[in-house]
């Protein structure tokens, strides 16, 4: 089916089994399993196994998200597929936050976001039946009607549509503990002129490929999605905002696959358990020393700089030049205590609302 429930993306379809699931000789993994282990190198406690196909699954036990992606249809409704290769991509020092996700080319999910752009993230339960729906949702080859016909969850507008009533916008699954809605930034890796596949065409045949965005080869393509808006379900925005305890996670599974041509394995949530950064600390006049580098007219007190005497010091000269960088936008020419808590806390506009 599609990544977490999806055809891998470099899978010649040609060599797919009667189920329409993996390619063929994925089913003589758990054979070579079950039969004795090569002897380990000397000294090792491990023995190798070598990587196939669709190795996250085949050749590990490797931990991913479940969730489903909603995007556009021609007709302009909301169709949904269920995926696992998804990661953070950008994540600082950017003009913008993104996701990379992973899939076949011709899924519905693939065309639908090189012709409309648009996609919305939806991370839903654990709940046995939340994943049997979304397995369900990933059989490949149903059309997008065919796929939504009987959906188990219910649809509702995001705040993009809200803030633009006469857009078309993937719609987001109001069972969704958080989604995140975004778009396809299409320009990187000069992806902009992928077009959909012609009719009846099961993958791409092009002289050149794209090496991390649009199509990657001829089964797989790789997008990477700018957010727009995260919307999360208020008790989770509020343990984000003011701090969070084991008990305020959300119940969000971890998936382990398609695996023995039979299963789709997933680990329910459990009690999260924290595990305390050990502390080392430097001295003020250490950090004085740093601040005093600074090509700046800002200022700082020392008790403004003994918030930062636990700050690796690798990490030091960032951390001043973005108080710098505050101040300097906030017309601020002394950091005290005051402006310094101000520049910790990152989530001060959300809990002054």
């Amino acid at each position: 089916m599609k990544s977490l429930f999806k055809l891998p993306a470099d899978l010649n379809p040609a060599k797919i089994l009667p189920t329409g699931l993996l390619p063929a000789g994925s089913h003589k993994t758990k054979s070579s399993l079950t039969k004795s282990s090569p002897k380990s190198p000397s000294g090792s406690s491990f023995t190798e196994l070598r990587a196939v196909d669709n190795f996250y699954q085949t050749s590990l036990f490797f931990p991913m998200p479940a969730v489903l992606v909603s995007t556009l249809t021609d007709e302009g409704k909301t169709t949904c597929g269920p995926y696992s290769l998804l990661a953070p991509f950008y994540v600082a020092g950017k003009e913008y936050y993104a996701f990379i996700l992973e899939c076949r080319n011709s899924s519905n999910t693939a065309q639908n976001l090189i012709k409309h752009k648009k996609c919305v993230i939806n991370f839903l339960d654990d709940e046995r039946k939340t994943f049997k729906e979304m397995v369900r949702l990933g059989w490949p080859g149903d059309t997008p009607a065919e796929k939504m016909k009987d959906f188990a969850f219910h649809l509702e507008n995001g705040l993009r549509k809200a803030e633009d009533p006469k857009g078309t916008y993937p719609k987001v699954i109001s069972e969704a503990l958080q989604a995140v809605e975004c778009t396809w930034v299409d320009t990187l890796d000069g992806a902009q002129d992928d077009g959909p596949l012609p009719e009846g065409a099961d993958h791409y045949e092009l002289e050149k490929y794209h090496d991390f965005n649009g199509i990657t080869s001829p089964y797989g393509a790789h997008f990477v999605l700018r957010i727009d808006k995260i919307l999360m379900k208020p008790r989770y925005r509020d343990a984000i905002v003011n701090g969070v305890r084991a008990q305020d996670f959300p119940p969000l599974p971890v998936d382990y696959g398609y695996r023995d041509s039979k299963n789709f394995w997933y680990h329910k949530h459990r009690r999260l358990l924290p595990e305390l950064l050990p502390q080392r600390q430097t001295t003020v006049q250490s950090v004085r020393y740093a601040a005093n580098r600074l090509q700046t007219d800002v200022q700082f007190t020392d008790a403004a700089l003994e918030k930062l005497v636990k700050v690796p010091r690798i990490f030091l000269p960032t951390v001043l030049k973005g108080c710098v960088s505050w101040a300097e936008e906030n017309n601020v020419k002394l950091i005290d205590v005051e402006q310094m808590d101000i520049i910790n806390d990152k989530r001060s506009k959300e809990k002054n609302k």
